[in-house]
């Protein structure tokens, strides 16, 4: 078993140089700790050679909701379709690192990249008052009132616009989104939580960077 974890921790190192090489925000030990994790997550060690597979829909939907408290579908849909940048339907270990260097640490330019491509949920490169609505919809907490609480979510869909969308063409292009948060950074994560708090973030690296070297 010694001469097996001893090889399994060569093989992470040499896969940890490499990758920390294309990732940015994360250190070679940083990098080597997600390897761990992500093995740990898919329940099985990476294997040269082995056609690799990469976390599900299910089991990267349960890490979001379990280590980032998120709890809307749409969202967290939106969340792994960023992440799987190849779109085979998995999120491969380098996947999981790059989207986590974002996730985690990005700076405001990737983060308004990521919440733009969240918030585009028929990847058209354009978020539109349908899209707005259904996000808007799942996110606010329903009051039990007597008017139609559809109508209030359209309200706040033109209100958006109104702010957001510079051009002036009922929806908002990459360029729109960027502007208007820019401009408030609070609008970053206008259409429903996508990125993790400070105090999900601590507890996961804490638990991935800290937890993770202990063992070694």
């Amino acid at each position: 078993m010694s001469e097996m974890s001893a090889m399994n921790r060569k093989l992470i190192q040499t896969l940890a140089e490499t990758i920390s090489k294309q990732v940015e925000h994360f250190n070679k030990t940083e990098v080597a700790c997600l390897i761990r994790e992500f093995d740990v997550l898919l329940g099985e060690p990476t294997v040269p050679g082995r056609a690799a597979s990469g976390l599900d829909r299910g089991r990267f939907r349960s890490i979001l909701h379990n280590s980032f408290g998120m709890t809307d579908d749409m969202i967290m849909d939106g969340v792994f379709r960023t992440f799987d940048k190849d779109n085979d339907g998995f999120i491969s270990m380098k996947e999981w690192i790059e989207g986590l260097s974002v996730f985690l640490r990005g700076t405001l330019d990737e983060k308004i990249k990521y919440c733009f491509h969240v918030y585009d949920l028929n990847g058209d490169n354009y978020i539109s008052r349908e899209e707005m609505f259904h996000m808007l919809k799942n996110s606010l907490i329903r009051q039990p009132t007597e008017e139609d609480p559809d109508e209030g979510i359209k309200d706040l869909v033109e209100i958006t616009l109104k702010k957001m969308d510079h051009d002036h063409d009922g929806r908002l292009s990459f360029a729109d989104f960027e502007n208007a948060v820019r401009e408030e950074n609070l609008l970053l994560e206008a259409f429903g939580t996508c990125l993790p708090d400070t105090a999900g973030i601590e507890i996961f690296e804490q638990h991935v960077f800290q937890d993770q070297l202990d063992q070694w």
